[in-house]
């Protein structure tokens, strides 16, 4: 039997799975099919819904020239996904589009080669609505530097009601908020490296979620932290919060009291993956941040922690107890500090361990690591042993301890020193480390005698063990 003698509507449903699966570079795999046979020609063109049929354009020729048989289909206007800047007629060939009366058609468009010189033309051209646009995605590009003017509140028409989802980086717009509230549709939204010339309130964004009831994805990434107006000058949050019923991902970089503020006045009860970033700060009375933690079932699930120490941040990472076969799931939360000097590494993620995370006390495996590239200097700055106790303190339910070498040294500086009461007030339930490091572990355990001889006496043995960095969730 041959692919011959199947019938046009069998035909269809496999080209469907053909052109649903395609890849980043291959938009348009229905190309190919249609230039196999008249048949498979006529097949292709006469489901064009069905098939979702869309023509890439790259600017390669004016538009003016494509095949007759394209001329209805939906447009999605891109350029090199690596960011490097196409040619000028390339660029001009795109932006014509924008501007010509194929503009309706389009219903994506992805721009990541954006510099100074095409930035002016490119705002122009966007001062109306497209009707069928769904996608958008504009990048400074990453080959040039320079502070993009202000977009204005006509961008778009004022209004972008089909949009489902929005990604802009680099790019200044204080107005977003307002036309985010025609943008009802939306499932992604993201808004990253946000400048200080495109900074908007929380209240403002807050108002703007308001009419996202499927909002799934959220990231906010501001530039850089943007002290807020003093408390007492803020206005009175609404007493209710509204629900953000389809929100299962929040990503935020940017300022604590920021993100307070904006969490005061929603809820996510379907929130599984939280990422927040703030720059260095000691103290961490965020109630809000707390609130939420606190209150999301999915986090409840975590029982594995990871600390990992970057030469500009350090990162606490939450992981699940589900686990598939020889891997794990993911991180549903990940929370970072950006901050230089390791001492200060330790004692910020210290408190906001003690004043933020609820589900601390509860987790049952810690692994304590330093990134590959961290460099020998990071260490100059090493933290006393009361910041590395301060960093285990709030981990009572721990378990198994997992050290990388470098790491290893560092705590068992700090365990050493414990004895009595304190050996057993520290990790109270710990009972065994597992230290990456080549050759025997006696140098380790004679390291931290007083503390294994104080466990062993008060009834909480504890043992050390190798381990081999990256198997703490192999099956």
């Amino acid at each position: 039997m041959t692919i011959d003698v199947l019938p046009d509507d069998v035909l269809v449903e496999i080209f469907f799975y053909v052109n649903i699966n395609r890849g980043w570079d291959v938009r348009n795999p229905w190309h190919a099919l249609v230039n196999v046979c008249r048949r498979w020609r006529y097949v292709v063109y006469s489901s064009p819904r069905r098939l979702d049929l869309r023509f890439e354009y790259r600017g390669y020729g004016p538009m003016l020239e494509v095949p007759d048989a394209w001329q209805a289909l939906p447009v999605i206007l891109t350029s090199s996904p690596d960011g490097h800047p196409s040619s000028r007629q390339r660029w001009d060939n795109r932006v014509a589009a924008l501007e010509s009366e194929h503009y309706n058609r389009i219903c994506e468009i992805d721009i990541f080669d954006m510099t100074s010189s095409r930035w002016e033309r490119f705002t122009a051209a966007m001062q109306k609505p497209f009707p069928k646009l769904t996608y958008l995605q504009v990048s400074l590009s990453l080959y040039g530097n320079f502070m993009a003017p202000v977009l204005p509140d006509s961008f778009l028409g004022g209004s972008a009601p089909r949009l489902r989802d929005l990604s802009f980086n680099g790019i200044p717009f204080p107005s977003m908020p307002k036309l985010l509230l025609s943008a009802n549709g939306l499932v992604t939204l993201t808004l990253e490296d946000i400048p200080d010339s495109g900074y908007f309130s929380p209240e403002a964004m807050a108002t703007a979620l308001t009419v996202m009831f499927g909002l799934e994805v959220l990231r906010l990434q501001f530039r850089f932290p943007h002290f807020l107006r003093d408390p007492e000058s803020r206005p009175l949050l609404p007493p209710t919060r509204f629900v953000l019923p389809a929100l299962t991902e929040l990503a935020f970089h940017g300022d604590k009291e920021y993100l307070e503020i904006l969490l005061a006045q929603i809820d996510v009860p379907l929130l599984y993956e939280f990422y927040i970033a703030f720059h260095m700060d000691i103290d961490f009375d965020v109630p809000q941040l707390h609130r939420l933690i606190g209150h999301a079932e999915e986090f409840k699930a975590c029982d594995h922690a990871e600390v990992l120490i970057f030469d500009g941040s350090i990162q606490l990472s939450l992981y699940p107890k589900t686990r598939v076969v020889n891997h794990f799931t993911g991180s549903l939360l990940v929370f970072q500090i950006n901050c230089g000097e390791l001492d200060w590494q330790l004692l910020s993620l210290s408190r906001a361990c003690n004043s933020s995370f609820p589900l601390i006390s509860a987790l049952e495996v810690l692994e304590i690591s330093e990134s590959d590239d961290l460099p020998i200097s990071h260490w100059e700055h090493d933290g006393e042993n009361v910041q590395w106790l301060g960093l285990l303190d709030p981990f009572t339910a721990v378990k198994d301890l997992y050290l990388t070498d470098e790491i290893a040294r560092r705590v068992h500086n700090a365990l050493q020193e414990l004895s009595g009461e304190r050996a057993i007030e520290v990790l109270p339930a710990l009972r065994n480390i597992f230290v990456d490091a080549p050759g025997s572990l006696e140098h380790t355990q004679e390291a931290i005698r007083p503390f294994l001889s104080a466990r062993q006496l008060s009834g909480h043995p504890v043992a050390i063990e190798h381990w081999r960095r990256g198997s703490v969730f192999e099956a």
